[in-house]
């Protein structure tokens, strides 16, 4: 039987998606790659803590929450607390109080297309 063996890509929707990239470029240092349709994250660029998670969620959960869209990006960081200052700083609304658990440090934002993202910096 043929297995999935990891997550290739998140593809969404934007009202202007050079506009947007270049906002994420910006703002979180996305290496925005005109050769590829984005940006091309290697294995050996993630921390050691960090891995990809793809998890389902309930249909009326309140986690995307304030988004009404039924997807929420997670992007790992170096440094949550200067990441939120950045996306901030460029315009886009941070969502709820920075957590922190046995997995590491969270954070959360609103992008200009109105995205939820949710930032990890992996413990």
């Amino acid at each position: 039987m043929a297995k999935v063996l990891g997550v290739g890509g998140v593809f969404f929707k934007a009202s202007d998606p050079e506009q947007l990239a270049k906002w994420y470029e910006k703002w979180l240092g996305v290496p925005i790659d005109s050769s590829y349709w984005g940006a091309s994250f290697q294995p050996s660029a993630m921390p050691e803590a960090g891995y990809t998670v793809w998890s389902p969620f309930q249909a009326d959960t309140s986690y995307f929450e304030p988004s009404g869209n039924r997807f929420m990006f997670n992007l790992i960081v170096d440094n949550l607390t200067e990441a939120l200052q950045q996306v901030q700083e460029g315009g886009a609304t941070l969502s709820g109080d920075p957590e922190e658990s046995d997995f590491g440090q969270f954070g959360w934002f609103i992008d200009p297309e109105g995205n939820k993202v949710e930032l990890w910096k992996p413990a």
